[in-house]
């Protein structure tokens, strides 16, 4: 997998030579943060496709027994993205109504990438 550098916020860099491109877990890192913020109904194109954590967060008032079956599916959500191949140490928190999620995601290059989501 190759892919474009990005900033902090997520915004594409520059690229001014080849070798500035992103290979191996960083080019899974960046490309599953973009697999990890586009929601369900957000791509005009194909808008039954994409992450589903919102209509799941939403449909009721979270609890900490929510907790293992939201986990489960970003989980199952992050290995549907190509250059996946596991993830381990997944932990879900919550902290009023906020919700935290985190675990390390196994890429196909044999690497590792942190991957966190929360909301809101």
């Amino acid at each position: 997998m190759i892919s474009r550098p990005v900033d902090s916020s997520g915004d594409i860099l520059p690229v001014l030579s080849p070798a500035s491109l992103l290979t191996g877990p960083a080019a899974a890192a960046v490309g599953l943060s973009d697999h990890l913020r586009l929601f369900r109904g957000d791509w005009w194109e194909y808008a039954d496709q994409g992450n589903e954590i919102l209509d799941l967060i939403s449909a009721s008032r979270l609890s900490e027994k929510d907790l293992p079956a939201l986990s489960s599916y970003l989980s199952s959500y992050i290995l549907r993205f190509p250059a996946i191949r596991s993830v381990s140490a997944a932990q879900a928190s919550l902290s009023g109504r906020a919700f935290s999620f985190s675990s390390t995601a196994h890429t196909d290059s044999g690497g590792e990438t942190p991957v966190t989501f929360s909301w809101p």
